[in-house]
Parts: structure tokens; sequence; C-alpha cells
């Protein structure tokens, strides 16, 4: 097989040919590490390679659905036994991990051959991936612009034609911002379909999820069949399916009933790129029969934001003082960990408690938006992939945090409540090109981001759909629908197709 066939073939379509005969799990493993190899100067996709513990794996019989497709994991809680869990900071560099995160386990139990570990941000704080420890990663559609975050780096992998399909996780838009950014599927899976152990029981409060970016609506399907279900110690367990994602996938989603909005929930502006992504979107599935009207669940977008936000300021504390106790300097950690770590440590128990209650409010209006409507449209990003930077702080901002936060004000300041309307600032800031993503994180539902649109420039911008608690087989099944009317597996960049 030559580059070429091997990029014409999805994770199940590889696994196929390796079962029949027709190529190796060692040679495939070459093909990924040659593509490899032409793409990390031009993406810096990848962040650990792991060449030696691939190799190692071939050694032993492959069994299970993907035996011998090659893998890539995010260096974000899916711990590797033996190597370190960086999560892409200076402080986290030597934190071995005692054993495999139950999903890598089920990855290699699937029989994937896991090579890397991808880029992404500081403790995966952001929508772009830009850490200070691995560098910036750049999207394979133009080097200048973001892949996305945090789990950028695998979708950048994808997008250049190393993997068909890579790890991600998602607590804020993780999986679903970098799909929409690199041009591919990215399924955020409902909150305990698949299990966070046993490092943890739930991760950020369980608004993250474990999934992956894949080019086909049928690989996420077979990969969430391998890696769902729950362990032992878990807090909660979510029933599988009674048939597999791979077959209900492949009927028929029926008429749907979907509510649509292109409007910022926090009342920033929406490119005009992405309006016409969502208005495009409608269009087709109203074509296919759907019943599709403008509509949107009744949430106040600041309020969620801002609890959101505060995600943040229980966690990034924690994070760092754990990498504090292990021995890390404050001067390994960046501004922003180190802001937000101050903010978090300046807020009341009594503060965060109150805004983790509010997730309920957010499900239980949700949940009245899907008494009438099986899914919801939203654009994935508010704006099309941003230019590295273009979202940063000014230079002048990050001075004086910086300043303030060595001078020990920023806490102090914080506890007066005379930086409440900085909060709010940070918070609008923050999620001014992704605003729509955070809602099912915060409710627990699935969502996904469909590449459907490409932009006047030529960049990826998806679309949202979200659906009810446990419906990931209504969302695949109109996934595979919208892939078949408007296909996007052959849809590479040029230099990757070309060579």
């Amino acid at each position: 097989m030559k580059l070429g066939e091997y990029l014409q073939h999805d994770a199940v379509g590889l696994a196929e040919c390796v079962a029949r005969g027709e190529i190796s799990a060692l040679e495939l493993l070459d093909l990924a590490l040659r593509q490899s190899a032409a793409a990390q100067p031009k993406t810096n996709a990848i962040c650990r390679l792991m060449e030696s513990e691939a190799r190692s794996q071939l050694k032993k019989p492959l069994t299970g659905p993907f035996a011998g497709v090659p893998f890539l994991i995010k260096d974000c809680a899916q711990d590797y036994a033996g190597l370190p869990t960086t999560y892409a900071s200076r402080s986290m560099q030597d934190a071995v991990a005692p054993e495999h995160a139950h999903v890598v386990r089920r990855y290699l139990e699937a029989g994937l051959v896991i090579f890397g570990k991808t880029n992404l941000p500081e403790f995966a704080l952001k929508g772009v991936t830009d850490s200070k420890l691995f560098g910036r990663a750049c999207n394979p559609w133009s080097f200048d612009h973001t892949p996305g975050g945090s789990s950028g780096g695998a979708a950048a992998a994808v997008a250049s034609g190393v993997v068909p399909m890579a790890a991600g996780n998602d607590g804020g838009g993780s999986i679903r911002i970098p799909a929409a950014c690199c041009g591919l599927f990215g399924l955020r899976p409902s909150r305990a379909r698949i299990s966070s152990g046993p490092a943890y029981g739930e991760y950020w409060y369980g608004a993250s999820s474990e999934g992956v970016i894949s080019r086909s609506v049928r690989d996420t399907a077979a990969a969430l069949d391998v890696s769902a279900g729950g362990e032992p110690g878990d807090p909660f367990v979510v029933p599988k399916p009674a048939e597999p994602y791979a077959k209900l996938m492949r009927r028929e989603p029926g008429r749907l009933r979907i509510g649509f909005t292109a409007a910022s929930p926090i009342g920033t502006e929406v490119h005009p790129e992405a309006v016409a992504a969502v208005s495009e979107a409608a269009k087709l599935l109203g074509s296919l029969g759907h019943e599709v009207e403008e509509a949107a669940p009744e949430i106040d977008g600041a309020s969620l934001a801002k609890a959101f936000l505060h995600v943040y300021f229980g966690q990034v504390p924690a994070m760092v003082a754990q990498a504090r106790a292990a021995g890390a300097r404050t001067s390994d950690f960046e501004l922003l960990t180190r802001v937000l770590a101050t903010l978090g440590g300046a807020t009341s128990a009594a503060t965060l408690t109150a805004q983790l209650l509010k997730w309920n409010e957010f499900a239980r209006a949700l949940a009245r938006f899907h008494q009438r409507y099986d899914l919801l449209l939203t654009p994935t990003l508010a704006h099309p992939p941003i230019r590295h930077g273009q979202g940063d702080p000014t230079a002048a901002e990050q001075a004086v945090l910086n300043l303030l936060d060595r001078a020990g004000l920023l806490g102090l300041l914080t506890r007066a409540g005379l930086l409440d309307s900085t909060v709010d600032k940070i918070a609008r800031d923050s999620m001014q090109y992704v605003p729509f993503t955070q809602l099912a994180n915060l409710t627990g539902t699935p969502a996904m981001s469909v590449p459907l649109h490409w932009t006047a420039d030529g960049l990826p911008l998806g679309v949202q759909f979200v659906a009810r608690f446990g419906e990931e087989d209504r969302l695949l099944q109109l996934a595979a629908q919208l892939e078949t009317v408007r296909p996007w597996f052959t849809r590479l960049p040029a230099w990757v197709t070309q060579g």
C-alpha cells in the first residue's frame, strides 16, 4: 500500500485490509510514521513520538475491531503507563503515569497501535493550541491559522493524513472546536458514556468527555463501541444501547424536528460565514425531509458563560497545587494558568457551589427545548479558524496581569469583589469565538460538529448539533445521512494529497 492508498481508507477500512492480509500492521505503522515526518514540521501536531512503544506492541498478537490501525492519544487525562502525562505544562513533565487510563486500555484492547501523543494548550484551557512547552500547532488548511483546541494536535494530525482518527477529550468544546477548524467530524459523547478513570471519577466536574476526531462517521461510531462503558469505581454508569453504534448509525434517522439559531448566546458578533454555514445546513436538512425552524433554548448565555468559567476557577488551582506538591515552580506555569489559579483561589466555596448549581437550570431548560425539538443546530464556531495570536490578550494586558499576580494583588482584588467586571470580561473575551459549545458540557448532553461548510478563503467551518442525553445514536444517524449527501472524507489539504 502506498501513501495515496493509505489516505483513501478510514480506520475501519484499514483494519479490514489488515484482516484480509493485504497489508501488515507494521507496514501501516511505517506509513503513518512517514506521513508524520512529512507533516510534523508544518503542523507540530505530535508532542511525543512513541515509536518504540508501538513497535513493542506489534510484537504481540493484535486483536479487536481496529487491529493494526495507527492511532494517537492526547497528552491530557489519557494516561499511558510509564510515560508522563504533561498536559502541555512544564510543571507536569515528570508526572509519569503508573497505569493506563481506562479509555487508553480499551483503545489498546481494540487493536489500535498507539505511536504518539498530540499537542494541546497548557492544561487544555484554551480553544487554540499554543503551549509554551510544545509550541504552536498549525492548521493543515492554512499554517497561519489555529487548528483549534484543546485537541488541536489531534485534529491537525487527522487533517494532515497522519492517522484517520485520533483521540481527544472535550470539556468545553475541545473535540468539536478543532474538528470544525480542520474539516473533520467530532462527537462529544454524553456525560459518563466513557470512563474517566482510574485517575478521575469525573474530569472537570463531569463537563469533560472522552472521544475521537475522525474523517468518517463510521470510525467514530466504531470507536465509541470500543471505548464506551463504565468501570468499577465510576460515579455513574450509562447503559449501553441494545445494539452497537456501528450498526445503529446505518439506520435512517427518520424525520427529525430541528431548531436552529446562529445568534451568539453571549451577544457577541457572529461572522457571516458562520451564519451562512447554519443557513446552508438548515436548507439541506429541509431538503432531506426534516422539520427545521429557527428556535433556541431559553437560557441566559452570559450566565452559562460565567458558570463555565468557574469550572476553571475550581479546577486550575487544584491542578497547580498538585504540580507544586510534586516540585513545580511558579515559572513552570504560563501566565493564563497562573492568573486562573489566583482567581480560582480567591473564589469562595459558596460562589463556586452557586455556579455549579446553575448547571441544573441549564439542563432543565435544554430538556424543555428537546421536548419540542430532537436536535439543536448552531455554528460550532462564531468565527472561521482564527490566525495565531488573534485571540490573545494584548501585551499591555498581559503585563498588567503579570504585575498584579506577581505582586499578590490579583487575589486580594478578587476577594474584595473589585474584579467582578474583569471576570465577566474574561468570560466574554475568552468565548467570543466559541460561545456555542459549552452548553453541551454543562448539561452533559452529546453534541457533534459536522464539516459541511468551507469559507470563501478555503477554511473549514463546521456546524454543531446537540441532542438529548444518551442519544448519540440519533446524532450518528444524522451525520451518516449528511455524509452521504455532502461527503467530506476525500477533502484534504492539497499538500497532503499531492505528497
